[in-house]
């Protein structure tokens, strides 16, 4: 039973916790303490590196009170503080408590020292810390970490150090560090410190606070290694918060999540809207402030100058930090001078917009300015072009401003120009290439560009044009093969934006690299299931008379397999169009046997032939879809061989040796690390899910503590049911907070999203391309992070990732030879690529034109089920909802669908929802999904399920409306509900 003494003692630490936690320095004190275990110090120490010395401290004293007490515990903590140099922690232990005022004093003392940070980093540190350990403010051990530091990471970082470490010692400490600095001849910073006046020291640019705040686990936070960020702000200083620990967040706060969900409903007035959940909490807390680093305002340099650049920095390396300062300095100084000011920050995808609204332009912009955002998911009151006369800063999806643009450019009175805007700034801006909107939206402004010259000859006003600045982790190579190509690209990019220069990181000031590993694997010696699936799969073939050239279940076999459905679905081949979509699903349980379990693989199956069974069954009785031959005959073969197949899935002698090796790795990072926090990449949405699956039925896996979630993509183009926002934002909050800390992901985890540090980061059998992996690469963020590619069969990621690490060398010595490059020569292939750029869009557009000029009569074109190849309609009977939606609302057309409840394709869109779908009353191929617009049920089709014939030539790939050249009616709501009121009252009439 414990004694009472060591309850009071108990109480004691827990009183004065958060100041021990402030004054305890870990590596000092952790090796004097004898009845801590080996294992639980080296946790301890690894917290340390990973989380800063409060979170360890606060560890370390957690291990200190744990019971069961040893003889003598207390007076052996207090003798390892004084022992280790924490002589102020060790009094407060013995309770010999400084005075309220001179607590007060050192309190200011430490604060002031705080304050001035960005000054006193520039100190000459060797001799600062040479005097500070013969004044006994440093131990013998803390002067050789500086020294070290110093080595390794350089003067500032040293400073730092120093710092840190002297603020921890008892009161008088300031003097002493004040008689130092004299001693040295730092004039300048005593000076500061003491307030004289006559320091004729000027504030650099590195030294300017912005208003503005940094999470330690938000996708902007910087490199590991531990900092002295400054915040300043008005509000009192929590005593439990390590100013000097940059990546120590408080105990009561938790990390920022993006909120993926929040309303964004806007209010018809002029002010900001309010965010729903975590952004509302940031709306009300006040304003932060923050200091750039010295390698972020580098990189800022030339756009506070008012020039276009790109910003290529690292994933966690403080980018949209830096767009935010940008932002803030642009409008200032536009305020100042009395000119327009208008900044819109554009993204490519829907979360995006409110993780940068709510975790960073919000809370460090806000008392200033008004804050907007807007997305695809928006619900708006009023349009887009009001948004954008009364806020300030506009953060959107790039394709809401390219369709505005577009408004003002068809002369339609809700439009936005290019010269409403005066700095516009693209996040990820890689994807400004060919095709993608943001280069629409850039070739405006460089046709823009280049009329101005002609104007300025002309002598005639230009029209004014924002600036630009690029955000992007990694241009990538485009594929190339050759240095030259990869440095075009590159400079293609820079064209495309219209950059000045392209600003990087220092190369020396790069974080060291991730542990790499790959793990290659076995085949299986025998695989009986994959044998069964490959004999189903044969038989398949002879049925339909089909000879694959590639092996069964992998890529090529699978895009074979989709040229042949879509040639006979043109050729109205029923028997091979049913077989080639059959061997699909089977190639694709070969890939989860091979990736995840054989259970997972044999479950698809049978989920599917269940849903496939279900298509032939009518909602109504007395009517009977047809099955074929050829589908009796698929649907006999799997039942032949269900029994086999089962009983094999079962048995784990023949599971992969890719999950085996999975397993291993996972048990290893947990097992090694004390809060390990990881994400896994794979391919597809379907293995994710079974991935998941797999983990949370692991007992091993349950006993060290692995809690996994998946995320998947939002959109709706796979039979697995996609992710809305809100459940997208749970699964990233719980992984922020630690409710999860082993996140399966797909690749929409891969680029942007606001994911908080992991110290590993699995790519299980996926490699995509160069800009993919150094995203990946990026979520690794923590100190002694890994990076792990595990192979599968048929992936081959080993390879692949050779290739990328090739493009990713040829990528960063094809930037530094452009950074190389002068001024004038840089400036003549920027000018040569963007008339070329003109050039091609002018190409482009006249074919554009003539394809686009839909003069064909509606009648010409013909639908046909896709299935069953029954005629449907013609284009006559189809009519466009909203310049999107094609419905066709016949009353024969009626007469040919069957309607099924799909839970999952639930939505809700202004005035329209949709949640069923349509299939053929013939086959049961689905045909699109049932439309509630404004009370009335629209049959809206999907192309894709149909085949085009135009004029008599059927149209084999058609995935989307715009490659139909037609232009069909609008939809007329009223004639169609008088219609329909009409057909009622005679229904009604009959009936009497």
């Amino acid at each position: 039973m414990e004694s009472e003494t060591d309850e009071m003692r108990e109480c004691l630490i827990d009183c004065l916790r958060p100041r021990l936690k402030e004054l305890i320095v870990v590596d000092r004190v952790l090796d004097l303490i004898h009845f801590i275990e080996n294992e639980q110090k080296e946790r301890i120490r690894q917290k340390a590196r990973n989380d800063g010395d409060i979170s360890a401290a606060d560890s370390l004293i957690n291990a200190v009170v744990h019971k069961p007490h040893t003889p003598g515990w207390f007076a052996a903590f207090v003798d390892a503080l004084n022992r280790g140099g924490c002589k102020f922690a060790a009094d407060y232990m013995q309770l010999n408590l400084p005075t309220p005022e001179a607590e007060a004093e050192n309190e200011n003392c430490v604060r002031l020292i705080h304050l001035l940070i960005p000054s006193l980093a520039d100190m000459v540190t060797e001799e600062v810390c040479t005097h500070c350990f013969s004044k006994k403010l440093l131990t013998e051990d803390e002067r050789d970490r500086i020294t070290a530091e110093i080595g390794n990471r350089g003067r500032r970082s040293g400073a730092r150090e120093l710092l840190r470490r002297i603020v921890k010692c008892p009161p008088g400490w300031y003097s002493t560090f004040l008689q130092v600095l004299k001693d040295t001849e730092h004039h300048v910073l005593y000076n500061e410190l003491t307030g004289n006046e006559g320091s004729d020291k000027k504030p650099s640019l590195k030294d300017k606070p912005i208003a503005t705040g940094e999470s330690p686990t938000s996708a902007e936070s910087c490199d590991g290694t531990e900092s002295m960020e400054i915040t300043v702000n008005e509000q009192p200083m929590d005593q439990a918060t390590d100013l000097y620990a940059g990546n120590e967040l408080p105990s009561n706060s938790e990390p920022s999540q993006p909120d993926l969900n929040a309303s964004s409903e806007l209010p018809s007035n002029s002010e900001p809207s309010q965010p729903d959940g975590s952004a509302l909490e940031v709306a009300r807390s006040p304003e932060k402030e923050i200091t750039l680093r010295d390698y972020q305002m580098e990189v800022a340099g030339p756009a506070l100058e008012g020039k276009n650049i790109i910003v290529c920095l690292p994933t966690g390396s403080g980018k949209t930090r830096v767009a935010v300062y940008i932002t803030k300095e642009h409008l200032d100084r536009r305020k100042a001078e009395g000119k327009p000011r208008k900044v819109i920050v554009l993204v490519n995808k829907v979360p995006l917009v409110e993780q940068h609204y709510s975790a960073e332009f919000l809370p460090f912009l806000k008392n200033k300015y008004k804050v907007e955002r807007v997305s695809g998911d928006s619900q708006l009151k009023i349009s887009f072009t009001e948004i954008v006369k009364k806020n300030d800063i506009i953060i959107c999806t790039a394709q809401i401003l390219e369709n505005y643009l577009e408004r003002a450019n068809s002369g339609e009175d809700e439009g936005v120009n290019l010269s409403d805007l005066t700095l516009i700034i693209i996040d990820e801006c890689h994807h400004t290439q060919k095709g993608g909107v943001y280069n629409h939206i850039m070739m405006r402004y460089l046709k823009q560009k280049h009329k101005n010259k002609r104007l300025i000859k002309e002598q005639k006003e230009p029209v004014p044009l924002p600036q630009i600045l690029g955000l992007t982790a990694s241009p990538g190579v485009g594929g190339a093969t050759k240095m030259e190509k990869a440095e075009e690209h590159i400079l293609r990019i820079c064209a495309n934006l219209d950059a000045s220069r392209i600003m990087t990181r220092s190369q020396e000031e790069f974080k060291k690299e991730q542990r790499k590993i790959i793990v290659s694997v076995e085949d299986r010696r025998e695989d009986p299931f994959g044998d069964v699936i490959k004999k189903i799969m044969t038989a398949i073939h002879n049925h339909a008379e089909l000879t694959p050239t590639c092996d069964l279940g992998s890529q090529n076999y699978e895009q074979w397999v989709v040229q042949k459905e879509r040639q006979a679905a043109k050729d109205e081949n029923q028997k091979v169009r049913v077989c080639a979509e059959h061997l699909r699903q089977y190639s694709e349980s070969l890939n989860l046997s091979n990736t995840i379990r054989m259970q997972d693989a044999f479950s698809f199956l049978n989920k599917y032939y269940n849903e496939e069974m279900k298509k032939k069954t009518a909602p109504e009785e007395e009517h009977k879809i047809q099955i074929t031959d050829t589908e009796r005959f698929l649907f006999n073969l799997f039942e032949d061989n269900k029994k086999e197949l089962e009983t094999l899935a079962k048995n784990p002698e023949y599971e992969n040796d890719s999950l085996s090796k999975l397993r291993t790795k996972i048990l290893h990072e947990f097992s090694s690390r004390d809060e390990a926090r990881g994400i896994i990449f794979i391919k597809t949405r379907r293995s994710a899910i079974a991935l998941n699956q797999w983990i949370q039925e692991n007992p091993k896996f349950a006993d060290i503590e692995v809690k996994s979630a998946y995320v998947i993509g939002g959109g709706d183009q796979s039979v697995v049911k996609p992710m809305t926002s809100a459940e997208q934002k749970d699964v990233l909050k719980k992984f922020g907070n630690g409710q999860v800390n082993l996140l399966i992901a797909t690749t929409v985890a891969e680029e942007g999203l606001d994911i908080p540090a992991c110290n590993f980061v699995i790519r299980y059998g996926l490699v995509t391309n160069e800009i993919a992996m150094i995203q990946a690469q990026g979520r690794g963020r923590a100190e002694d992070s890994s990076y792990t590619l595990v192979e599968v069969k048929n992936s081959g990621v080993a390879e692949k990732e050779c290739v990328n690490e090739y493009r990713k060398k040829m990528m960063n010595k094809a930037i530094q030879k452009i950074k190389s490059l002068n001024q004038a020569a840089y400036e003549k292939r920027i000018t040569e690529f963007q008339i070329q750029a003109i050039m091609e869009e002018k190409v482009r557009m006249t074919k554009k034109k003539q394809k686009d000029i839909k003069n064909e009569s509606p009648s010409n074109v013909k639908f046909s089920c896709r299935s069953c190849s029954e005629p449907i309609c013609t284009g006559d009977d189809i009519q466009i909802i909203e310049n999107m939606h094609r419905v066709n609302v016949t009353p024969q057309f009626r007469k040919l669908y069957i309607q099924r409840e799909n839970t999952t394709l639930q939505e809700r869109l202004l005035d329209y929802e949709t949640n069923g779908f349509i299939a053929c009353k013939n086959c049961g191929q689905r045909w699109g999904s049932m439309m509630m617009y404004k009370g009335i049920e629209c049959p809206c089709l999907d192309v894709k399920n149909f085949v085009v014939n135009l004029n008599g030539k059927k149209i084999s790939k058609c995935t989307k409306w715009n490659e139909v050249p037609i232009k069909f009616s609008a939809f007329d709501y009223a004639e169609h509900a008088i219609n329909m009121t009409m057909s009622d009252n005679s229904d009604d009439d009959e009936t009497m």
